[in-house]
């Protein structure tokens, strides 16, 4: 059974930074595509970036030359991506959850706080 861990929240002053991480365990195979999702208090769950197995990677655009998602696999196949943010923003507080798709199957984690806050 394939299981998403993401790690790394926590609470950082604005203009800091954090680094996020998922891994699979239970998989053997790399996935196609693995992305990050935020939701933040009060509002839906929305897309903040996405690495392709290919890897070319897409972000929202809040997060275009703050954050930079990256495979943690040191082999060719994805099955742990990483987040880096920088700048960090009061407006980037939410909990973060990775989204993985293989084989037209999609696995969510359960996701990570970060709270942005002086």
């Amino acid at each position: 059974q394939v299981q998403l861990v993401e790690s790394g929240g926590g609470l950082v002053q604005p203009g800091g930074s954090l680094i996020l991480t998922c891994a699979a365990s239970g998989s053997g195979f790399g996935f196609d595509v693995m992305s990050w999702y935020r939701q933040a208090p009060g509002k839906q769950r929305a897309w903040v970036a996405t690495r392709n197995s290919d890897g070319s990677t897409k972000y929202e655009n809040s997060a275009k030359g703050r954050f930079t998602i990256s495979n943690e696999n040191a082999k060719n196949s994805m099955n742990a991506v990483a987040l880096q943010m920088n700048d960090l923003k009061p407006e980037d507080t939410a909990v973060y959850y990775c989204k993985a798709i293989r084989w037209g199957r999609t696995y969510w984690g359960q996701g990570t706080q970060v709270t942005v806050s002086s």
